[in-house]
């Protein structure tokens, strides 16, 4: 593939690789650097090279990059002696109500997604918050997620299990609400 089919190619993602970069932040600002990052990191010669001998899809690749810099940044950061300043002037500078930017029209809207809902897949352990917002807001299939996040597929299945019981569980004392998100949640 030529670099500028590849660079075309790889630019349709963006409003993925944005989202996913958002909700691994959750900061605005942190999710664009880690876009940037990436974008660099992909448009790199090696880094085409490797793509196109290892194959696959182009988004999947990207989420791989999205993911693996952003976990080499946080293990990175937690070494890094920081001052007492700037640990809490890092918070997130938007208000609370405001949701991300939305680079993309088709994603998630965030503003009428319902509060409950939100602070339940806020609350989700990393691990089961990542795995859900992939496969439930970027689309993306089990396979993927697993060489994303390099673990099994069925790691990844059991993960999305617990991540929908949690949400659902949280939500049960909405019973409709649990029911149109499809957590397959009944009273008893």
């Amino acid at each position: 593939m030529e670099r500028k089919a590849f660079e075309q190619a790889a630019l349709e993602h963006l409003d993925a690789v944005y989202r996913m970069a958002y909700h691994l932040a959750q900061n605005a600002d942190e999710a664009n650097d880690l876009v940037q990052e990436v974008y660099l990191r992909a448009f790199r010669p090696q880094a085409i090279e490797g793509f196109e001998s290892k194959g696959g899809g182009m988004r999947a690749w990207l989420f791989t990059i999205t993911h693996n810099v952003f976990y080499s940044r946080l293990k990175r950061e937690s070494r890094a002696p920081q001052a007492v300043g700037e640990f809490f002037s890092e918070a997130d500078t938007r208000a609370p109500d405001e949701p991300p930017p939305a680079w993309d029209r088709s994603a998630l809207d965030w503003d009428h997604v319902d509060d409950r809902l939100r602070q339940a897949i806020g609350d989700l352990k990393e691990e089961y918050r990542e795995v859900l917002m992939m496969w439930g807001v970027d689309g993306l299939k089990y396979r993927e997620i697993s060489a994303i996040l390099e673990v099994p597929i069925g790691t990844v299945m059991s993960r999305l299990h617990r991540a929908r019981k949690i949400v659902a569980e949280r939500l049960m004392d909405d019973e409709h609400a649990a029911r149109d998100l499809g957590l397959g949640v009944m009273k008893p």
